[in-house]
């Protein structure tokens, strides 16, 4: 008899006050366009405008690509 595999799951969930205005500044002081930078995060413009209004939840994932694609860390850490 196989045993079933038990999964846990552990959502945190931290509040980052005022990153979408970080993003959008961090970006409007890139020469690149946004569509390119949007782009090379992996995600369309508009998303990324949701992103600086804060009109949704931003995975951690998500905001590693913008940091990638704008070569800025925010300083959010799950950690501590």
């Amino acid at each position: 008899m196989q045993q079933e595999l038990m999964k846990v799951v552990r959502k945190i969930v931290l509040e980052a006050p005022g990153l979408g205005q970080k993003i959008k500044e961090a970006r409007e002081a890139d020469p690149r366009s946004l569509k390119s930078i949007a782009g090379e995060a992996g995600m369309t413009p508009m998303n990324w405008y949701r992103i600086e209004s804060e009109g949704q939840e931003l995975p951690e994932e998500t905001l590693r690509k913008v940091e990638a694609a704008l070569g800025i860390d925010f300083g959010v850490s799950f950690n501590g």
